[in-house]
């Protein structure tokens, strides 16, 4: 493999948003990584009755009118399979009410064979989880929100 197609494989992975690739070719293996820039946390201010009530929709108006509730909201940073937990019989990672700590594994985002742990950016408590196991989430889907 030469630097031109390395380089070729380079920019398809920042294009998905993939941290990691292997390619085999012609009895060798070429691994390439990258480290992902940091995501920006987004904080959004949620009523807790409407973070509760996860069939009642919420307006802009509702979420700004109650301040004192601040949410963290956890976002994939890749395209892939969202996975509650490690292995398909194993209990999940989080449930909602749980308390995490910073850097505590909340899920696993399968993309490419790759498995991406996304981790607690800071303490607090699941407020909600935002999507289902097995689901295949986007750049940017919201996947946790936490109760500061």
């Amino acid at each position: 493999m030469n630097e031109t197609e390395i380089r070729k494989y380079a920019g398809l992975m920042q294009e998905l948003g993939l941290t990691g690739l292997e390619i085999t070719e012609n009895d060798k293996v070429v691994r390439l990584e990258r480290a992902l820039p940091a995501v920006a946390k987004e904080v959004v201010a949620v009523p807790e009755t409407a973070a509760l009530a996860v069939s009642s929709p919420v307006s802009a108006a509702d979420s700004i009118a109650d301040d004192t509730a601040e949410y963290i909201s956890v976002k994939s940073p890749v395209v892939g399979v969202f996975y509650a937990a490690p292995a398909e019989n194993a209990d999940p990672y989080v449930a909602v009410g749980d308390r995490v700590k910073k850097g505590q594994t909340l899920c696993i985002v399968e993309a490419m064979k790759l498995m991406n742990e996304i981790t607690a950016e800071e303490d607090g408590v699941i407020a909600e989880i935002c999507v289902t196991n097995d689901q295949v989430v986007e750049y940017g889907t919201e996947l946790f929100r936490i109760k500061r």
